[in-house]
């Protein structure tokens, strides 16, 4: 009949489908669903009197008591069903806790066909029977369903065979994830798991094995013929997914991440929510504990002004000052499409809290003194400045008028317009500067001294820390920029380490500090253990599932002006104390001794760039001023 093997093959498949699409059809139809669970209880009540009496049981000779006790059985559990939401439910898509949920309705459906057998007269039921039913009522319904989940599969055409994919992480989000690939069938075949946890060795989980702990990643990898590897971790710290990423050698596999749980706060665990694994991912350290009263205290209710709004750190500052509520908002910048782009980002979460945007420079005294007397912030945020090193040595006037004079301009107007504290965000590049940007940071904190002392009512304070990922004219963007052209990865020195945060976290600890300064202070944050450069390098080219020296070489090419190997967080570690965080130690700003160096600098800036350097090095001892760029 058939001419061919394989149009029997498409028509048997075809049937197939149709079958399914039918059965499917069924489980997302309320009533089609309850009109099932009918006949699977009537089988059931069936069952109970033909074992009981004969497997040829008679319904015309049954009397009256079968089909009572029929008629109050489907009764009493469907409309329990009914009642407990079991008819809202997408069978085809459910999870334990959806049949442990009917599993307890039938329960209760079944407490209450007992109390019926109890006070309807003349009914009675053989205990028999009745132990029969319950168990196979029981066993159908939940037999329904699973056949549905079970239908749910998608025959899938024949074509490209799915990767086979390893899932790190056996708990519960790494389960969840494993039966999500296994329901909806895509590119990606789960083969089993790694998992640390000796409970877990040589079992099965979501019905696939667990293949070894965390180091035998690689073997199992080489083993499996792996080509994905999907990190089902959420909660899992940076040094572990650096660790995850280590094992995979040489081999050119793909790696995924699920997102951290604060990503997924509010979100479903899918297979739509995997990502590439990011820098961050690798950098990520444990959650920061604040003292959310504290800052709260600072903020809540007073008119905060955040110079530097539309950069990458003034921007986080932004969108966690609203968090604690602030009775205004005041958002101040130089660049008027970075400002645009983050009112228009924020303006859906400032919901009661006006926002005003401010386009101004810091050193411009007269815009800023209009600012100060129209608005008189209680709260000011310091985080304009200029911050590329390499430009900023090519630019040494301009890199004093911004990061100095702004920031004494508006320190001495927060000080004259009786602002309660100013926060000054400062970098490690201002411990024994090297560079033009690092000394001039280094003359800000110098000046915020000053300021404490001429305004002694505002409590002035720096936060120093080290580069935050994601900032613009970082190292990792340009990183990203030369994998996309096929490399090489230019990297200074094979010995040049930086400290590294995630801007949230730096952030956050910002404005910690910013509650704990009573004046004169400069907190310096946890960065952690620096990162050696080329180290990120070969970390960010296996996240694109390349390998380090063989598909994108890596290339030194020496120390650029103004650059050193190492960087510093502290001029006299002696002197550093803690705080009440542990995240943060505080010594104090310091001054230069009989000087008014705010004086200085003004003049100083009629100079050019070789007059400027100069007066740096006299200013900052350890900046080499005399060096030309």
């Amino acid at each position: 009949m058939w001419s061919k093997p394989s149009a029997m093959f498409s028509a048997l498949r075809e049937a197939q489908r149709r079958i399914v699409t039918l059965w499917l059809f069924l489980a997302r139809r309320r009533v089609a669903v309850l009109f099932c669970d009918a006949g699977a209880l009537f089988l059931a009540v069936y069952l109970g009197y033909a074992l009981r009496f004969t497997i040829f049981f008679d319904l015309t000779q049954a009397g009256s008591n079968f089909f009572r006790a029929l008629l109050v059985f489907e009764g009493t559990v469907l409309g329990t069903f009914w009642l407990g939401g079991v008819y809202r439910v997408l069978w085809s898509q459910a999870s334990v806790e959806e049949y442990v949920h009917l599993a307890g309705l039938y329960v209760l459906g079944v407490f209450l066909f007992g109390l019926a057998d109890k006070m309807i007269p003349g009914f009675v039921m053989p205990r028999t029977s009745l132990a029969i039913m319950v168990v196979t009522g029981l066993l159908f319904v939940s037999a329904l369903r699973a056949s549905w989940r079970a239908c749910a599969r998608p025959i899938c055409p024949p074509g490209p065979r799915p990767r086979r994919t390893i899932i790190a992480g056996a708990g519960d989000a790494g389960a969840m994830l494993a039966r999500e690939l296994l329901r909806h069938e895509g590119d990606m075949a789960p083969v089993g798991f790694v998992d640390d946890d000796p409970q877990k060795g040589r079992m099965k989980v979501a019905g696939l094995p667990v293949l070894g702990p965390l180091d035998s990643l690689s073997e199992v990898i080489a083993r499996e013929e792996i080509q994905v590897v999907l990190v089902a971790m959420p909660s899992a710290p940076g040094h572990v997914v650096r660790r995850l990423l280590s094992f995979t050698g040489d081999a050119s596999v793909e790696v995924r991440v699920l997102p951290s749980l604060r990503e997924l706060a509010g979100g479903t665990l899918s297979v739509s929510r995997l990502r590439t694994c990011r820098l961050e991912d690798l950098l990520c350290r444990e959650p920061v504990k604040l003292d959310n009263d504290g800052i709260g205290e600072i903020i809540r209710g007073k008119v905060v002004l955040v110079t530097g709004a539309g950069g990458s750190i003034g921007s986080e500052i932004c969108r966690q000052i609203l968090d604690h509520a602030p009775g205004e908002l005041l958002l101040l910048g130089h660049g008027e499409h970075s400002l645009y782009c983050l009112g228009e980002e924020i303006c859906r979460r400032a919901k009661e809290t006006p926002m005003r945007l401010l386009v101004a420079d810091v050193a411009d005294p007269v815009a800023m003194a209009q600012i100060f007397s129209r608005y008189t912030p209680a709260v000011v945020f310091h985080a304009a400045a200029h911050k590329h090193v390499p430009l900023m040595e090519h630019n040494a006037r301009e890199a004093l008028r911004v990061n100095a004079l702004g920031g004494w301009t508006v320190a001495r107007l927060a000080g004259e317009y009786g602002a309660e504290r100013v926060v000054m965000i400062s970098t490690d590049k201002a411990v024994n500067p090297t560079n033009v940007m690092g000394a001039t940071k280094r003359v800000a904190e110098l000046l915020l001294q000053e300021a404490q002392e001429a305004y002694p009512g505002t409590a002035y304070m720096a936060v120093r820390f080290g580069n935050v990922l994601g900032s613009r004219g970082s190292v990792v963007p340009k990183f990203e920029q030369q994998i996309a052209a096929g490399g090489p990865l230019t990297v200074t020195d094979p010995e040049m380490r930086r400290y590294f945060m995630l801007i949230p976290e730096a952030v956050s600890l910002v404005l910690q500090a910013g509650s704990l300064g009573r004046g004169g202070e400069l907190f310096v944050l946890d960065m952690g253990d620096p990162v050696r450069i080329v180290d990120l390098a070969e970390m960010i080219i296996r996240l694109h599932g390349l390998r380090p020296g063989v598909d994108i070489p890596i290339v030194f090419s020496g120390l650029r002006p103004g650059e050193k190997l190492f960087e510093e967080l502290f001029y006299d570690p002696k002197s550093v104390s803690r705080t009440s965080h542990d995240k943060i130690f505080f010594t104090h700003l310091g001054g230069l001794q009989g000087a008014k160096l705010s004086q200085a600098v003004e003049e100083g800036l009629g100079g050019d760039d070789p007059g400027v350097r100069e007066m740096l090095g006299r200013w900052v001892p350890t900046f080499r001023g005399t060096e030309r760029a």
